[in-house]
């Protein structure tokens, strides 16, 4: 167990001795830029300032002893050999082949996976480039304007964040919409202001019979069939992403427009696939593969770097710090920068449900706290919802500021004003106001300076690239999902599975069958509250 480690003990010890140390009192010691310089570094195009942490080099040397302890550079190693360390499904964890090089040498039970990803991307370069291009048309002939990806989680987020993030690069590409939602109004309000003849659908289900997923696809085709498109011609609408052809066929799709993907490339960390097909459509292939050699290039990093000079790992390691050493319960992700403002909802993916656990890979529970709650919004909206919690509510928050140098799309003296609310939040909460600092303003009203002075000592890191491109977006998502990996071998956990989400969508199917069929919701064995909920939303629809 994680707990048991010598690093783990010599960390609650060293804890004990710095925890009401102040950070300010380092930055005012005469050696305050040594430590910008020792806690900083550059990777794959980021740079990374924690010096901002409640950290001292003895923190930050026992910090990496417990990565070292815990096994991250061992169970990263065996990420990258292809084996199967996502035990509890038994398979590999190989999403970074997917953003490798050809001629890299990656397996999967001994069988090389890199000429059928580079078989997936070269269909899914030459798809793209025809709708782009007005090649594909719809079965009137018009060009393709609108194209709508129908996923959910995995098979969304990343894709919806990445295509909200680049889309300054879209270049008259075809406008590009987001369903996941099985409730009915996302769909319905998304296609009533769309041309069927000119709209092309992304299915993206890896079984291709997920719930939420293909109940919108099902309507979406009705909605063409309604629109005059007939059914033979439906597969000039629709493409998928999939593993199920006979499924896929049985849609209506011609399956040489299904893209594969495996079963070693989790839902979460699947943007890098075909999955990705609505990022080169919107962005055009040559962006997408830049995406590809942004993530490489963090995978290079984190694969060679000394624990020490190892971003993924630092980033890891401080949120262990704050969340097991520290009890912080949640993390803010702070994009200044509107482009990214999807960022904190696919980390809230990325980091709850990788490590949302509590049962080790022996089957034990562990006994110490696994994942923060990850929330946040883009700068500077923040200041002006959250940002007064985090200043001086009573639990303090680890924030990360995320900030490009130059903006994607310029407005004379705005992005100037962005950065210095950016420095300046990570500045107060560093250093805080105290009561003497607002006497000397010649404040007297002591309830008044009560309420008014900042405690300070609330912790930040703040990742700066120089602008929003295809590269950089890739080595900060591919920065992240590495961050997610150490904390998960750390406690000891499965990042690379989610029973969690199983057992809901098991209770699920019944209750559809109860609310829209004639079974009684009374002798359906559900408990009293479930019963009652069922048996008012029976009577809403208009059932017994």
């Amino acid at each position: 167990m994680p707990t048991d480690l010598h690093a783990w003990h010599s960390l609650l010890q060293h804890h004990e001795a710095i925890r009401e140390t102040p950070m300010r009192e380092w930055f005012a010691a005469g050696d305050a830029a040594q430590r910008v310089e020792q806690f900083s570094l550059e990777a794959a195009g980021l740079y990374l300032d924690f010096s901002k942490n409640r950290i001292t080099p003895r923190t930050f040397a026992l910090l990496m002893q417990l990565a070292d302890e815990a096994g991250v550079p061992k169970r990263r190693d065996a990420m990258f050999a292809g084996d199967h360390i996502n035990a509890t499904e038994d398979r590999a964890v190989l999403h970074i082949a997917l953003r490798a090089a050809p001629g890299a040498s990656f397996k999967v039970d001994g069988k090389p996976v890199m000429p059928a990803i580079h078989d997936v991307l070269a269909r899914m370069r030459v798809f793209s480039e025809r709708v782009r291009g007005g090649g594909w048309t719809g079965a009137t002939g018009k060009r393709i304007t609108d194209v709508i990806n129908i996923g959910i989680g995995g098979s969304d987020l990343g894709p919806r964040m990445v295509c909200r993030a680049l889309s300054h690069l879209a270049g008259g590409g075809p406008r590009m919409h987001f369903v996941s939602n099985v409730d009915g109004t996302e769909l319905a309000e998304t296609l009533e202001r769309l041309d069927p003849e000119q709209t092309l659908v992304i299915v993206c289900s890896k079984t291709f019979t997920t719930l939420e997923t293909m109940a919108n696809a099902n309507s979406a085709r009705q909605w063409f069939l309604a629109g005059g498109v007939a059914e033979h011609q439906l597969a000039r609408h629709f493409a998928a992403v999939s593993t199920n052809l006979e499924a896929v066929r049985a849609f209506g799709i011609d399956p040489a427009n299904m893209f594969e993907f495996w079963d070693w490339i989790g839902g979460r960390f699947s943007l890098w696939s075909s999955v990705g097909l609505s990022i080169a459509l919107a962005v055009g292939f040559d962006a997408f593969d830049d995406l590809l050699a942004g993530g490489r290039a963090m995978d290079e990093h984190f694969g060679s770097a000394p624990l020490a000079r190892n971003m993924p790992v630092i980033l890891g390691m401080l949120g262990i710090w704050y969340r097991n050493f520290f009890g912080m319960p949640t993390s803010c992700m702070a994009p200044y920068s509107t482009s990214l403002e999807l960022f904190p909802a696919f980390l809230q993916q990325l980091e709850m449900e990788s490590n949302g656990k509590s049962v080790q890979l022996d089957g034990r529970h562990v006994r110490a706290h696994t994942a923060p709650v990850v929330w946040g919004s883009a700068g500077t909206n923040g200041q002006h919802a959250y940002f007064q919690l985090i200043h001086q509510g009573s639990q303090i928050v680890p924030v990360d500021f995320v900030a490009p140098l130059r903006p994607p799309r310029e407005l004379p003296g705005h992005h100037a004003k962005l950065l210095a609310n950016c420095f300046a939040q990570a500045e107060a909460l560093m250093r805080g106001r105290s009561a003497e600092e607002l006497r000397a303003t010649g404040l007297s009203d002591e309830i008044r300076i009560a309420h008014m002075v900042f405690e300070g000592n609330r912790p930040s890191n703040t990742l700066l690239m120089d602008d929003v491109t295809p590269h950089t977006l890739g080595a900060l998502i591919a920065l992240y999902e590495h961050r997610t990996f150490v904390q998960g071998v750390v406690w000891n956990i499965n990042s690379f599975d989610q029973w969690g989400v199983e057992l809901g969508k098991i209770l699920a199917k019944p209750i559809e069958g109860e609310l829209t069929g004639g079974q009684a919701a009374s002798a359906s064995g559900h408990d009293a509250s479930t019963g009652a909920l069922i048996a008012r939303a029976r009577a809403a629809l208009g059932g017994a």
